[in-house]
């Protein structure tokens, strides 16, 4: 068993989960890693305990389904072990608007939103009453700066992952609790292709081990929001000083002038 703080992995067995335990393995962490296929996630972990000696963990869970939500929130809640929440699961199936139905939607919204949001506050709940205190990657993306992306509605629900993050650190980041929103832009995964996208018609995408790599440089810098594709970081330093701006020129008990006739 490792001294480091074990890792909990959402939508662990394939794509940037999958890299992402094999990262944290090979820096000493235990994992427990949670997806639905536990095929997969067996092969994953006997391979991660062969070459690391770390302990894996795989529990199966469906994080459309709430009940299976509420098993990792537990666990989260009373596991003392676990200091690294990588809120990785989503999916961007039925995010097209023109095709979207109820189903489709209630699935994404539920994936994507619910079961993120109730893990990272479940675990910045916790943590934040401890003196090891803990960190909650949550894996948000480029598209939420674009909500009228042909993504329609993923990119509003990556929106609100990048909000939560925000507000979480808010929240708790004073109390001990780290919070990180990693923005991919397009990356090589299986999520195009299960959308029925097929990879190679996107110019410009990141390999996946690049993407989390990158991440975890991110990551050890303790940063807020990481944009690995965005070469000049001033870009972002501008588009949060505007942000900022913007806040106390809201805060008006009075109509603006040119809503007034």
């Amino acid at each position: 068993m490792s001294d480091l703080p074990t890792v909990l992995i959402t939508g662990a067995s394939s794509g940037l989960g999958a890299i992402y335990a094999d990262r944290f393995a090979k820096r000493g962490h235990d994992l427990i890693l949670a997806a639905r296929d536990v095929a997969r996630l067996d092969a994953l972990a006997d391979r991660l305990r062969s070459e690391t000696g770390v302990a894996v963990e795989v529990i199966r869970a469906d994080l459309t389904d709430g009940a299976d939500i509420g098993v990792l929130e537990t666990r989260l809640r009373e596991d003392d072990r676990i200091g690294v929440l990588l809120n990785n699961a989503g999916t961007a199936i039925g995010g097209f608007y023109g095709s979207a139905d109820g189903p489709s939607i209630e699935s994404l919204i539920t994936l994507n939103v619910t079961a993120a949001s109730r893990l990272a506050i479940a675990a910045a709940q916790t943590w934040s009453q401890r003196a090891a205190g803990g960190s909650i990657v949550n894996i948000s993306s480029v598209v939420a700066f674009i909500p009228d992306s042909p993504l329609g509605l993923y990119s509003a629900t990556k929106a609100f992952v990048q909000s939560l993050s925000q507000g979480l650190n808010g929240a708790f980041g004073d109390k001990g609790v780290y919070v990180q929103a990693v923005m991919p832009a397009a990356t090589r995964t299986e999520i195009w292709e299960r959308g029925g996208i097929h990879p190679d018609s996107i110019p410009g995408m990141m390999l996946a081990d690049d993407l989390v790599d990158a991440a975890l440089v991110g990551f050890d810098r303790r940063e807020l929001v990481t944009l690995p594709s965005l070469s000049d970081a001033d870009l972002w330093d501008a588009y949060e000083t505007a942000r900022q701006a913007l806040i106390p020129s809201i805060r008006n008990a009075e109509p603006a002038g040119r809503y007034r006739t």
